[in-house]
């Protein structure tokens, strides 16, 4: 009996054993796309599914499955940063509790909407799911044009974090959230601790680093949380993060050096606390808050050396339209902007921004923004000026529906227009952290105590407020020294966009045979090539698909290229990442060619071209831009450029839908000479009120016998260019109706222009354009 009784014990035992053994978690190593799906496809609650290391091509993941909150299912990289995502790829999720980890997009594209896509389709979305750890670089479409989104959010509770996104140049934002149905609101999605790199300029709107729902369903909750975050260069467009939706948080995030604003485009209720905006001196184009809309309550931020103006200042409070319909701008109403501080940030209190009842002549009703903000209370915010500011508080419409108390201002003597809420006083200011400075009053001051504000129990680095008058964002420094630019505590915890520069070489080319063709293409980015005084001859294209930079070894000798090949065929032909620094050079056509130009297709990426000391003669066009394509700075410095049939063409962008090819478009000390058509062409088209380009200046040049064969008469076409200045030309002898037609009612200014024989200029303060919206 006993020995009966030891016999069925150790069957139990054999098969609890083989029962664990079965039911156990799985761990699977998978080495190609059909294994690894086929391993998805069968995953169970707590399975672990690990990508080899290596390049993954062509590879669409369709992960699947249900695990839970104590046991998800998690895709991870064998080592993380390891595992390459490359060519047309994408990833999505479609079921609950499903964890990716360790990945690296690069050197490719998606084949779908989305690189990351919380959805297999619109009725199997995706909950509680979670991508970390994750980097996407350079992940672009070829076509500027083709829209996607890198990160697409639906379903609810799911989260991005500790991710690192950078570099995307096509149509649309880097990250969407979308609301379409109720599967999909509430969702308290969470974008947490990531490390947005640098966004390029998109020349255009739609160029948003986030993007919380859309017009349409901005009437919808979505209870997002953006918090913990670094934005860093993030230049794509005028709004950094467009908020379209109601209830969503955004705290404690850095936006440094990012060409932008965090928006509450629509939408609302939104909470903007504990935030920092970092500016520097070179761009004017750095923002802050822009809000639209109604309910908000902006709390506890820190503005530091912002120069953006209008759209792009500090805090814009924009005019709304009345009985706006959903795409448009709906009123600013019982908003709180209060426990603020602004530090050397020129007029940073900006109000009835975008208001344009001055276009009504060419705008249709529904358009004119004229509906001021009303309910709206500024309170017990600190504004600290080295430099005194005239104008502290702008009103481009009155600012008569809004309460101003208890704010306080160092501005070093300058008198402003005083208003009550807003009194000079002595501050010393000091330092608590990296670029953080907290003013101190001189003597006390008295907090307002509005509705609510007893809600605002804490300052930007968590003090309390109880018991504390203090106001500003900062009531004392913290504890610790508060390393907000620390990039160690964003994004994915192996990877570092910082890149170790490298010293240029210098080699040296002769005239002889092809040295200049296996030179440019041996030479690293950065390098410089050196021309040996002579003629050098090319029959192809020079590809330009990297910084390089090509000049005249003797600057009192210069090297000539003269250009051969097929007509339509640029000199250089500037690619993706390509950037060309020409300088001391003589280029030369043979009357059909280009001297430069992009790519006409699968430009996935800008260029940027520098001419300086130069002559170029005898091309068909001096500079070609495609559509589609886009460059971040274009200049002529010093340089010659004659006996062509067109000069520099950037208007490709005739969908009117606020695109243009360059941001940055400088002419400098140059001659233009017998071009007889497009010398300066420059298209922006479509009223769309929010772009701030392109940007043409055009100074201390002579423009002689040009534009005899422009149709439209004018010798400089600018068309829809938001910032054009003309100062300190000469044009003579121009066989032109018009020098210029410029926007009167926006940045366009002319100076000192010596005109002979040339037309004129004229200004026209409203232009007609097509809507964009």
């Amino acid at each position: 009996m006993k020995r009966n009784t030891i016999w069925l014990a150790a069957l139990l035992f054999l098969a609890a054993a083989c029962q664990e053994k079965v039911t156990s978690n799985q761990q699977r190593v998978v080495t190609d796309a059909a294994s690894l799906q086929v391993a998805l496809d069968s995953a169970k609650a707590g399975d672990v599914i690990t990508m080899a290391n290596g390049v993954w091509k062509d590879v669409q993941i369709k992960f699947g499955g249900k695990g839970t909150e104590d046991a998800p299912i998690t895709l991870q990289a064998e080592t993380p940063g390891q595992v390459f995502i490359e060519g047309e790829s994408d990833l999505k999720f479609g079921g609950e509790y499903l964890t990716v980890s360790g990945l690296y997009f690069r050197n490719g594209y998606t084949p779908s909407n989305a690189v990351i896509d919380f959805k297999f389709d619109k009725e199997q979305v995706a909950n509680h799911c979670r991508i970390t750890n994750t980097v996407i670089e350079g992940f672009n479409q070829m076509s500027r044009d083709r829209k996607d989104h890198w990160v697409e959010f639906w379903g609810r509770n799911n989260q991005m974090d500790h991710c690192y996104l950078a570099g995307k140049s096509n149509e649309g934002p880097t990250v969407r959230v979308e609301i379409k149905g109720r599967r999909n609101i509430k969702n308290f999605h969470q974008i947490v601790n990531n490390h947005f790199g640098p966004r390029p300029r998109k020349g255009g709107p739609k160029g948003e680093t986030i993007q919380l729902g859309d017009s349409f369903s901005s009437m919808s909750p979505s209870n997002t949380t953006v918090a913990n975050n670094l934005f860093e260069e993030c230049n794509g467009e005028v709004e950094i993060i467009s908020s379209k939706t109601n209830f969503n948080e955004f705290r404690n995030n850095v936006f440094y050096k990012s060409e932008g604003s965090l928006v509450t485009r629509h939408g609302n209720y939104c909470t903007i606390d504990g935030n920092y905006f970092i500016g520097d001196e070179n761009s004017e184009n750095i923002g802050g808050i822009r809000l639209i809309n109604t309910g908000h309550v902006v709390t506890n931020n820190y503005f530091y050396n912002l120069k953006g103006k209008s759209f792009r200042s500090p805090l814009a409070v924009m005019n709304g339209i009345p009985k706006s319909p959903l795409n448009r701008y709906n009123q600013v109403t019982d908003v709180i902007v209060a426990y603020n501080t602004y530090v050397n940030c020129p007029s940073p209190w900006q109000f009835g921004v975008g208001t344009n009842i001055s276009q009504k002549e060419v705008l249709p009703l529904s358009e004119i923004r004229s509906a001021r903000p009303i309910r709206t209370v500024v309170a017990n915010n600190l504004i600290y000026n080295e430099q005194g500011d005239t104008a502290p508080v702008v009103e481009h419409d009155k600012a008569d529906g809004v309460t101003f108390a208890s704010n306080f201002i160092q501005n070093q003597g300058v008198r402003f227009d005083e208003r009550q809420g807003l009194t000079s006083t002595e501050m010393t200011l000091d330092k608590v952290g990296e670029l953080l400075y907290k003013p101190t009053t001189a003597s006390a001051v008295e907090a307002y105590q509005g509705f609510e504000f007893d809600q605002f129990k804490t300052d930007i680095f968590g003090n309390s407020r109880a018991n504390d008058t203090s106001i500003g964002a900062m009531i004392k420094a913290p504890a610790a020294y508060p390393m907000i630019l620390d990039k160690g505590q964003y994004g994915a915890g192996w990877f570092s966009n910082e890149k170790e520069t490298k010293e240029p070489s210098m080699i040296d080319v002769h005239p002889e045979g092809t040295d200049l063709v296996d030179k440019l293409a041996s030479a690293e980015a950065g390098d410089v090539i050196v021309l040996m005084p002579g003629t050098y001859t090319l029959t192809e294209s020079l590809v330009i698909n990297k910084a390089i930079t090509i000049q005249s070894k003797d600057e009192n000798q210069l090297a000539e290229i003269i250009y051969s090949g097929a007509a339509g065929t640029p000199a250089f032909q500037m690619n993706p990442k390509g950037e060309l620094i020409l300088s001391q050079v003589i280029l030369s056509g043979t009357g059909t060619q280009q001297a430069f130009a992009s790519l006409e297709q699968n430009m996935s990426s800008h260029y940027n071209l520098r001419v300086k000391g130069c002559e170029i003669k005898g091309f068909d066009y001096v500079l070609k831009a495609y559509k589609e394509t886009f460059a971040e700075e274009i200049s002529f410095a010093n340089s010659t450029l004659r006996d062509c049939q067109n000069g520099i063409e950037l208007s490709q962008e005739t969908n009117d839908k606020g695109d243009y090819n360059v941001e940055f478009l400088t002419v400098e000390g140059c001659v233009f000479d017998n071009v007889k058509a497009n010398v300066i062409d420059y298209y922006r088209g479509g009223y769309d009120e929010s772009t701030i380009g392109g940007n043409l200046s055009v100074i201390n040049s002579t423009f002689t016998q040009c534009g005899g064969k422009e149709s439209n008469g004018i010798l400089l076409n600018t068309r829809g260019i938001v910032n054009v200045n003309l100062e300190d030309n000469t044009f003579k002898n121009n066989s032109v109706k018009l020098v210029a037609l410029l926007w009167g009612a926006k940045n366009n200014t002319h100076a000192n222009n010596q005109i002979s024989n040339s037309g004129k200029i004229v200004v026209q303060e409203n232009l007609k354009l097509t809507l964009v919206y």
